[in-house]
């Protein structure tokens, strides 16, 4: 085979699956030729046999795809572009691109930005985007291996990810709790996750996950991505996201506020009164009361302490309140309310000595899960 002749890359999954050479450019063309990936892994790759033909014709590379290891290409050029114009590229950027798949989406971010660590899973596929950079003489790319919640990262402007969507959760821990703050994040999701990420007040998928995105990142559709656009198709439809970091960001007591939320959002069709008014509730927040009070030498209060809870929501006029109801700033001042009188939402002998900072891995567990009950 001559030395020049360029690679077809086949990858096998229910059905053989063949991209155009053409759309390799990065320039659209036939019908599956981009193929950002959410690869977790996957079998060895093996030559397909050769096909014969004039000298230049595509040589085949054959793949196997795993779809239970999340492995599921974009196919649908216009899903990429969408992607690389919400990323809004500049020429002093790094850009941090989470499963470049084999390349399409990471060839144009090579043209816009001054560098592009990618991040890939499965090694086969991270050879051939080294290759096809090399190839099209672009020295701007950084191809690291490994897993992306055990990597380290690097410092970057934007954050393009196409990632297994059972680590959406932890994935967006650690991006939104990444130091220095980047500039922006456009990311793939399951429809599902995306939905309660950028839910708003009122609607059905408004609750803990979406309150607590908002401490960090303005977070908003950029478009809505049909199963079909992928190969392998998965079993859900996805939806692509951007984040942009609050600047300055919010100063809260993580442990503080995430003890509210839970709260507020274990049964977020109940009146707040109905869910401070608990018994369990109201145990565990008279403990925290009893030891603040030891800890500063406060007087407690001599009315029964529920009375003095509800005090706190009848001062903000929300008894009656539904936590799908209620916005970001009203959380923050029924926060300060209760801090005001003494009452505390995490453990305040284990907050002694203790960071304000700390707490914030809490905020997302049970993310990928339905905690937030409609009862």
């Amino acid at each position: 085979m001559p030395e020049n002749t360029p690679k077809q890359v086949v990858f096998l999954c229910d059905a053989d699956y063949r991209y155009d050479p053409a759309a390799f450019s990065g320039k659209g063309g036939g019908k599956g030729g981009y193929g950002s990936s959410n690869a977790a892994g996957a079998s060895n790759a093996k030559p397909a046999a050769s096909s014969g033909g004039p000298a230049g014709a595509a040589a085949q590379v054959t793949f196997r795809m795993n779809k239970k290891l999340g492995q599921h290409l974009l196919k649908n050029p216009g899903i990429v572009d969408k992607i690389v114009s919400a990323g809004d590229i500049k020429p002093t950027d790094t850009v941090y691109e989470i499963g470049p798949g084999t390349g399409n989406l990471t060839m144009l971010l090579l043209e816009k930005a001054k560098k592009v660590v990618a991040q890939e899973f499965d090694p086969r596929m991270a050879a051939e985007v080294r290759k096809r950079a090399i190839g099209a003489g672009r020295m701007n790319l950084e191809v690291q291996d490994g897993d992306v919640l055990r990597a380290d990262w690097p410092v970057f402007d934007c954050c393009i990810a196409n990632l297994p969507y059972q680590i959406s959760s932890p994935f967006t821990f650690r991006l939104l709790a990444h130091r220095p703050a980047f500039r922006c994040a456009v990311l793939m999701f399951q429809k599902e996750f995306a939905e309660r990420l950028i839910a708003k007040v009122g609607e059905k998928q408004y609750g803990r996950l979406a309150v607590n995105t908002r401490l960090f990142v303005k977070v908003t559709c950029v478009c809505k991505v049909s199963r079909g656009s992928f190969n392998p198709p998965p079993e859900v439809d996805s939806m692509v996201v951007k984040m942009v970091p609050r600047d300055p960001p919010i100063d809260v007591d993580f442990r503080e506020w995430d003890g509210l939320m839970r709260i507020c959002f274990g049964r977020k069709n109940k009146v707040l009164r109905a869910s401070f008014g608990n018994k369990d509730c109201i145990k565990t927040l008279e403990e925290n009361y009893k030891t603040y009070c030891a800890l500063t030498g406060s007087e407690p209060v001599k009315t029964p302490f529920k009375e003095h809870v509800m005090s706190a929501l009848q001062a903000l006029d929300l008894l009656e309140q539904r936590a799908i109801k209620i916005d970001l700033d009203m959380y923050f001042r029924l926060l300060l309310e209760f801090n005001k009188r003494g009452i505390h939402f995490s453990n305040q002998t284990a907050r002694v000595g203790g960071s304000k900072g700390s707490g914030i891995d809490s905020l997302f567990e049970d993310a990928d899960g339905v905690d937030d009950m409609d009862e």
